[in-house]
């Protein structure tokens, strides 16, 4: 066991195999330029910046060879996993669905809908495709997590107000003990973020913890020397 230097306390991260990596869509139609994230009027570079953090802090997960999990938000494609509601809310002129360009937006399969080619899933990594906000909504991620016996979760990805959020708070409710890495997670709202950070770890942890990045890795090199 390890600790990680962390809000509001230090972060216990148990034995290998019992804790994983989740990496929220980070996908091409949110982050690269001309994507639905910046026709919505985002400054996607925001996202972008995250980037070289997650590509360590993944490396240092497959020099490991611990578990990482992938997420992506997506639709089939005759939308028959999207509610209406969601389609019609935002009354942009392109909506999920449209022709966007990067293909139709968020469809399975679309080439905007693809986790962006710096971290992209290698073989062995579990893809979750989610159809809502939160990537155990719908999906085989709890029973994959209880499977393999994992307990803790560190949380990375975009945005953080909302699908990582939502997530981290699902994964509480289920059980989990979860870490969202501060410096691996980010919003196009500066201050959203920011109130995510604070609401996590308020009253003592009431989601969870906020570590960074750096910490993690350290804890996890810490871990594997005694193994």
């Amino acid at each position: 066991m390890a600790h990680i230097p962390a809000q509001p306390y230090d972060y216990s991260l148990p034995q290998i195999g019992k804790f994983a990596l989740i990496i929220i869509d980070m996908q091409r139609d949110f982050l690269e330029p001309g994507g639905y994230g910046e026709l919505l009027g985002n400054d996607v570079s925001r996202l972008y910046g995250i980037v070289p953090t997650l590509q360590t802090l993944l490396q240092t997960f497959r020099d490991f060879h611990l578990p990482v999990i992938h997420t992506l938000e997506c639709h089939e494609p005759d939308l028959s996993d999207c509610p209406p509601a969601k389609i019609r809310r935002g009354k942009g002129h392109l909506t999920i669905g449209d022709v966007g360009p990067m293909g139709r937006i968020l469809i399975k399969g679309e080439p905007g809908n693809a986790i962006i080619p710096e971290l992209a899933p290698i073989d062995g990594e579990l893809v979750i495709h989610k159809s809502g906000k939160g990537a155990f909504y719908h999906t085989e991620l709890h029973a994959t997590l209880q499977q393999r016996s994992i307990t803790h979760l560190l949380i990375t990805g975009v945005t953080t107000e909302v699908c990582v959020q939502t997530t981290m708070r699902e994964a509480n409710d289920r059980g989990y003990e979860c870490l969202l890495v501060e410096d691996g997670t980010e919003s196009y709202f500066p201050e959203f973020k920011q109130a995510t950070v604070e609401m996590v770890c308020a009253q003592g942890g009431i989601v969870g913890w906020i570590g960074s990045a750096a910490s993690v890795e350290a804890a996890i090199r810490s871990i594997g020397k005694q193994n």
